[in-house]
């Protein structure tokens, strides 16, 4: 389910015209070369979460955003726009159900040539169909 969920959360992702607009790229690993902004999945791992009768996953997500910026809330519109959206993700996904979305935490890091890192990390718990 964990694949599942990473490809269903990016489509989601992707289809949501205002964040899309701002991204050169919203894709699963880093690119090779695609100009700032672009948003990946940097990590993903999962635990079981199975009941008696179903099985079930506890994912975990990070997301990679880099981006350009030398002021410390130069993303924050952008942070904004991709925590809503993961927040809002459809529970009813083909073959599983999102049971719990939480975010975990972030971490932004100032890199060199005036860009930026910030990661978010967010715990799903899903259930099989």
């Amino acid at each position: 389910m964990e694949i599942a969920l990473r490809s269903a959360l990016m489509g989601w992702l992707a289809s949501d015209t205002a964040l899309s607009s701002q991204l050169n790229a919203l894709v699963e690993e880093a690119p090779s070369r695609t100009a700032l902004p672009w948003l990946a999945i940097a990590a993903s791992a999962s635990a079981d979460w199975s009941a008696k009768d179903r099985i079930g996953r506890e994912v975990r997500v990070a997301l990679e955003l880099h981006c350009r910026g030398d002021r410390a809330d130069s993303a924050a519109t952008l942070v904004g726009l991709i925590e809503n959206r993961v927040a809002s993700l459809p529970a009813a996904q083909p073959g599983f159900r999102v049971v719990t979305t939480q975010f975990l935490r972030a971490r932004a890091e100032q890199r060199g040539a005036n860009s930026r890192a910030i990661l978010l990390e967010y715990r799903f718990r899903v259930m099989a169909d």
